[in-house]
């Protein structure tokens, strides 16, 4: 799959998640086969653009390419402004948000909310697209505000007709959350209405499930978000399979153990220790479920206040575990 003169390693893309895509999870993701990785979202308030989350939330450094930022707002000028800011700070790729449901989000007329007004939908991407000609601006959204509305159509060829380089369809609507079960009917009459790549995204949980939504929707590559916290080499699994027909065995509880130990570290490297612990505490969460006393380590581990103890007790749970002393739920 291509993106502008961004050849991709694969079609499988990591889905920008706020508070989990940082620099170092969308780095763990790329060597586990993410062929792209999205940044967490950039507000498109120049209020923020100093704030060390903001400053976080753009730091590529050392990442492999291509750089790509998602931004997310609701006002053409401000969005062209928060564009070429970005691209002025290393993005490569521009990625717009109309996709989050949050309601912080969507109490701000951003997000998905920009889905009821197809008239400020296309001024923002000409706005957008406009500010930023050196780099391809691509577009993430839902399949319309609700089930009564849903105009993920209409609003994939506006992009098209504005100079947008790809699109990420999310198989739910504003309305729906992230609640039931995602549909793909929707995105397969995207990507027949359209030249520009398609990319499908909502429940993509499995290898197979990966084939399933790519053979019914016909869409070029694949969106993965929330199934890849806690199981970052599901980038890995999907790609063999779709290029083998064959599923990979499960990691074994020390590959486990030493891809979350690395975590950790770039974690504590990138954010310092004080955050850095509390930014690790959700990830442990995620690699430790379905282990068996996994909710009472959990317990445990989240009471921690310093690196070195919270290293030393993820290593001594996993090595339990390695050494048959804890079995898998």
């Amino acid at each position: 799959m291509q993106i502008g003169p961004y050849k991709l390693a694969n079609n499988l893309v990591l889905a920008p998640m706020a508070g989990v895509t940082d620099r170092p999870f969308r780095q763990l993701c790329k060597q586990l086969g993410a062929g792209m990785a999205v940044s967490e979202m950039v507000s498109s308030n120049s209020l923020l653009w100093g704030s060390a989350k903001t400053k976080r939330r753009a730091d590529h450094d050392g990442e492999v390419e291509p750089r790509n930022v998602q931004i997310m707002g609701a006002d053409p000028k401000l969005m062209a402004d928060a564009a070429r800011y970005n691209v002025d700070n290393g993005a490569q790729i521009i990625d717009i948000n109309m996709g989050c449901p949050a309601k912080k989000v969507c109490n701000v007329s951003a997000g998905s909310a920009l889905l009821r007004d197809e008239d400020l939908v296309r001024r923002i991407l000409e706005a957008v697209v406009s500010a930023v000609p050196e780099v391809p601006v691509t577009l993430k959204f839902r399949t319309g505000w609700d089930r009564e509305h849903k105009n993920g159509v209409t609003i994939a060829r506006i992009a098209e007709n504005v100079g947008i380089q790809s699109l990420a369809v999310h198989g739910r609507t504003r309305a729906d959350g992230y609640s039931g079960e995602a549909e793909y009917d929707t995105i397969a009459a995207i990507k027949a209405s359209v030249r520009i790549p398609v990319i499908a995204n909502g429940d993509i949980t499995t290898p197979q499930k990966a084939k399933q939504v790519l053979d019914y929707t016909g869409a070029d590559g694949l969106m993965i978000g929330r199934a890849a916290q806690g199981r970052p080499w599901i980038f890995r699994d999907i790609q063999h399979y779709l290029t083998t027909g064959e599923l990979l065995p499960e990691p074994s509880a020390q590959e486990v153990r030493d891809i979350l130990l690395g975590h950790l570290n770039n974690l504590y490297a990138f954010y310092g220790e004080y955050t850095g612990v509390r930014m690790a505490r959700k990830h442990i969460s995620w690699y430790s479920k379905g282990q068996r006393h996994g909710a009472a380590f959990r317990q445990e581990v989240n009471r921690v206040e310093g690196a070195a103890q919270q290293l030393q007790m993820v290593r001594d749970f996993f090595d339990r575990i390695i050494n048959g002393e804890e079995l898998a739920a």
